[in-house]
């Protein structure tokens, strides 16, 4: 059952409570004005809370793949040779790492255009002497590829979409809550009634 199914059936079940009869009890009402302003709060403060928190999380990711844009630079590496890889127990020294991934000693320029050497993890062996692109930060150390704004788009969005989903369900848990403090209040006030009706069972003054 969907979420619009699930609204129409706690309508349904609830449009008994705000019609006058004589079995209708305060509860009933308060219990409707509650699951009421649930689904309004849902209505409201999900989509606000995301729209808030993905915006907040757009800027920020957006002036981080400022910086990054601004502090790594794309360079032309230089495959010098492999470096094998430190097995398992029980692999071959020298298998590729995980997810195909293998060490290259290279060698590319520094931003004072002297060299740098360093182990470089890439996904395929590379042929000694044959050149890559490769990012590094302004000291010339390697960095990751920058942050791009597609990227951040969409890490945005979902930030925005995962914080709706919170808020919503936190409005989903509150109600769940004061409905079951309502519930229990009622049954409270049964046991003092049929504790009251026990008292007076079968004395003629009591009417039964």
């Amino acid at each position: 059952m969907n979420a619009t199914s699930r609204m129409r059936s706690w309508a349904l079940r609830s449009a008994w409570r705000w019609r006058r009869n004589p079995l209708r009890r305060p509860t009933d009402v308060l219990e409707s004005w509650v699951g009421l302003t649930a689904v309004v709060l849902m209505l409201v403060v999900g989509p606000l809370a995301g729209l808030l928190a993905g915006s907040s999380a757009h800027a920020v990711l957006r002036q981080t793949a400022r910086e990054q844009q601004s502090h790594r630079h794309l360079v032309s590496a230089v495959a010098l040779r492999p470096e094998p890889v430190r097995a398992a127990a029980g692999d071959r020294e020298g298998s590729p790492g995980q997810d195909g991934y293998h060490r290259i000693l290279a060698r590319w320029p520094g931003p004072d255009g002297g060299p740098r050497t360093g182990l470089v993890p890439l996904r395929g062996a590379e042929i000694p002497g044959r050149r890559f692109p490769l990012w590094t930060d302004d000291q010339g150390r390697l960095a990751g590829r920058p942050l791009d704004g597609t990227t951040a788009s969409v890490h945005a969005v979902l930030a925005g979409v995962g914080a709706g989903v919170a808020a919503a369900g936190a409005v989903h848990g509150l109600r769940r809550l004061v409905m079951w403090r309502i519930v229990r209040r009622r049954y409270e006030r049964w046991d003092r009634a049929w504790e009251r009706a026990g008292h007076t069972w079968g004395r003629a003054d009591a009417g039964s």
